[in-house]
């Protein structure tokens, strides 16, 4: 019944996890869609007179794509870590490589 209840524990917190990088996703598509159609023009019309047209003023933009986009990528290796089985078997390796030396230099003094 234990194992039952941390399976049904660590299920909730996978499927929240998930749920909040669909989030993220969501929440950058739909701001930095926003901000992108601001840089290009295409929402002038329902801006105010009074707010800045020129695209010059707009050039924060793609520096902002560009690194939420990065979090965004490093939030994506985050939630699919499992998926990454190569670096498992390279801890894995790099582990029997120390073992193996350890084991060889306690051998060398015997």
């Amino acid at each position: 019944m234990i194992d039952k209840n941390n399976a049904i524990e660590a299920a909730k917190k996978r499927v929240k996890e998930l749920k909040g990088y669909y989030r993220h996703i969501l929440v950058f598509v739909v701001i930095n869609g926003f901000l992108y159609l601001l840089k290009i023009g295409a929402m002038n019309s329902l801006l105010p007179e009074a707010f800045p047209k020129e695209s010059y003023f707009y050039d924060w933009i793609n520096a902002n794509i560009i690194i939420w986009g990065l979090i965004l990528v490093v939030h994506t290796l985050i939630i699919f870590r499992d998926k990454f089985t190569f670096v498992k078997k390279w801890e894995e390796r790099q582990i029997q490589k120390y073992m193996d030396e350890d084991r060889e230099q306690t051998n060398k003094y015997k």
